[in-house]
């Protein structure tokens, strides 16, 4: 398992998110034993190629009571979980895509898990899941007669597909179209329609085994210009225009839905885009009736600042035509407590300044030690006791001790 997470991480390395992948892909390994990974060039519709992470193996499906095993390969996009994988249906040389509404001729899978895919809740453990659902209902694959020659698959050059696949492009016989290959059956239709063929058992210890039925359903057919007879039935000019014109009709109707899909795709992204921009405009309307109300409390203040600054160049020059002040007058308290603890925080005050000056005195030898000694004490009684005024004073008035 760690050999496998630090391979896993190297093959990621270019993955927009790595750890998240190789967690992914190990848990899916873990269930899906069959399944292997390679790191392959797979090459897109515009002819661009990129090393892309490949699952490739079988899974198994449950068929009228039988377990067998279907090849895969599952594509995983460099920004996964971001973009759905992109999955085909990979039959042996021996086994024929059998189209459906999950398959398509050239084995790419369809399936509303696929469209519907989510970054956040989609996982491959869930698609794998689907998958066996949707082939136990409607088999992609069957076998081909014994004794008919082996036909390349199908390439169309409209749909992706992964560098060196297996099946390569053909050129087409005159009349005929290189999407669909002409359908070697007797029935007009583009498949038979004498009953579903489904796979015959096989081991589930054979991880590349394929289903195929045990018998032939489709009469092969050597020759598509004349009428042929055979045990099965006549194979006429008008059952190959019939199986043209269906030929046709299914690929023009893969077009359409191709189409309708990638628009319903940019319509949802169109969607999206729009609830973002309904989302943004709220928010910028948020913004700006914020950026109101505190341009309206701004000029408040600016409208405040002003008075308060005319109110006091009033006060300058009022102070300017004075001659002078009396500092008992310019400094009036409103309670006698204040007063009092006015007085007493001045008189410490002064007590503090004549006590240096004490000190420098004696200093200078201006006074004696004992008459400074004598002084220094009365001062420092008389500082403790005013110190004292003022603690208690400041209790009362529930100031700051």
């Amino acid at each position: 398992m760690a050999n496998d997470e630090v391979v896993l991480k190297q093959y990621l390395s270019k993955y927009k998110h790595r750890d998240y992948t190789a967690r992914e892909v190990i848990s899916l390994i873990q269930i899906h034993r069959s399944l292997v990974y390679r790191l392959e060039a797979f090459v897109f519709n515009n002819g661009t190629r990129k090393d892309l992470l490949n699952l490739e193996g079988t899974i198994p499906v449950n068929y009228k009571g039988a377990f067998y095993n279907i090849p895969v390969c599952i594509w995983l996009m460099d920004t996964h979980p971001q973009n759905a994988p992109l999955c085909f249906v990979k039959p042996t040389p021996d086994m024929t895509i059998k189209t459906s509404k999950w398959v398509d001729s050239n084995g790419k899978i369809y399936l509303p898990y696929l469209h519907e895919w989510s970054p956040s809740g989609s996982t491959l453990q869930r698609l794998v899941q689907k998958m066996i659902a949707a082939f136990g209902e409607l088999p992609p694959v069957y076998a081909k007669p014994r004794n008919q020659p082996q036909i390349p698959y199908p390439f169309d050059p409209f749909m992706p597909h992964p560098s060196g696949y297996p099946y390569p492009q053909v050129s087409p016989q005159p009349g005929y179209s290189t999407a669909t290959p002409y359908p070697t059956t007797s029935n007009p239709l583009p498949y038979p329609n004498f009953g579903t063929p489904y796979p015959g058992p096989v081991s589930t210890n054979n991880l590349v085994g394929t289903p195929y039925p045990a018998a032939n359903p489709y009469p092969p057919t050597t020759n598509f210009g004349v009428v042929t007879e055979m045990a099965g039935g006549t194979i006429t000019e008008e059952h190959i225009k019939a199986s043209l014109l269906s030929a046709v009709t299914d690929k023009l109707r893969r077009k359409l839905n191709e189409q309708s899909q990638q628009s319903q795709a940019e319509l949802e992204t169109l969607r999206r885009t729009q609830q973002e921009l309904c989302e943004g405009k709220s928010r910028l309307e948020d913004i700006f009736t914020r950026l109101q109300r505190e341009k309206a409390a701004l000029e408040k203040n600016l409208s405040t600042l002003q008075e308060k600054e005319k109110e006091l160049e009033a006060a300058v020059e009022r102070l300017a035509e004075q001659d002078g002040i009396e500092a008992d007058e310019a400094v009036v308290t409103t309670a006698p407590l204040y007063s009092q603890l006015l007085n007493a925080f001045a008189e410490e005050a002064t007590l503090e300044d004549a006590i240096y000056y004490m000190g420098e005195a004696l200093r200078k030898e201006v006074i004696d030690l004992d008459t400074f000694l004598k002084q220094v004490r009365t001062l420092a009684r008389r500082q403790f006791t005013l110190r004292a005024l003022m603690h208690k004073c400041r209790q009362k008035a529930q100031l700051a001790c």
